[in-house]
């Protein structure tokens, strides 16, 4: 069975169908999903999700887009949901230079804050980072995040960065771009990094994997990229899913 370790059930895509997709899940493989937070919004709606479906687990957090607007009375409601049984890990938090929606120094703020729940709660950290790559491990190394656990959300950059990622402990998330023919550098990642070291994710409904390329993408695509992955590492589908599994299991102490 396969363990989802990132999605956005919460979000509007899938507003006409998600009970209908989620109550699929089991029936094709899907063992287990964590639902990652983005807004706040999105993170209380991530918490009603665990409430309402066994196999749902949560992040909280927020993302770099959004932390414009972030005060501590939410990183205090934030803090509240920490507690809960089916709350996994905090995130996704990080850097994003790509889309540049909200100043560098205020991301790195909220960033190292955001870090600093992860310390107090002992939950890990789900990282975004995206054209933020020295940033965002020259601030980890500082906060000695290899104090923390966690995983590097759709790792996109390189092998040396995933080697400096991996020493410190983490994980990286694999999608579905690895099964993309422009996907190459993600490939030769995947290929050098240690099954170990692997989690499957999708991202939805971002990302969606060949042959859904452009389309809303959903946890049942995952079988594509363990395909993928199987076929870069040369082991079987099984080892790939199992393995994963175990790395997720593992991490999020589920």
């Amino acid at each position: 069975m396969i363990f989802e370790t990132h999605a956005h059930y919460d979000d509007e895509a899938f507003d006409e169908d998600r009970e209908k997709l989620l109550e699929t899940m089991h029936a094709h493989g899907i063992e287990k999903i964590i639902n990652v937070g983005a807004s706040l919004q999105g993170v209380r709606d991530t918490v009603a999700l665990t409430e309402k479906y066994p196999f749902v687990y949560g992040a909280v957090g927020i993302h770099p887009d959004e932390v414009g607007n972030l005060t501590e009375e939410d990183m205090k409601e934030l803090r509240s949901y920490c507690d809960r049984e089916k709350i996994a890990a905090i995130g996704e938090i990080g850097l994003d230079y790509y889309w540049d929606k909200e100043n560098h120094e205020i991301q790195k703020k909220w960033f190292v804050r955001q870090m600093d729940l992860a310390k107090e709660t002992g939950l890990p950290i789900i990282v975004h980072s995206r054209d933020a790559a020295k940033d965002t491990l020259d601030i980890m190394k500082a906060e000695r995040a290899d104090h923390l656990r966690g995983v590097i959300h759709c790792y996109s950059y390189s092998k040396e960065h995933a080697r400096e990622y991996m020493n410190m402990g983490y994980y990286l998330g694999v999608g579905g771009v690895v099964t993309f023919k422009n996907g190459k550098r993600l490939k030769e990642v995947v290929e050098y990094a240690p099954l170990d070291y692997l989690l499957l994710e999708t991202d939805a409904p971002y990302l969606a994997p060949e042959p859904y390329r452009g389309k809303r993408n959903c946890s049942l695509y995952l079988t594509y990229v363990a395909q993928t992955i199987a076929r870069i590492k040369g082991v079987p589908y099984e080892t790939v899913v199992e393995t994963t599994r175990k790395n997720a299991e593992k991490l999020f102490k589920i």
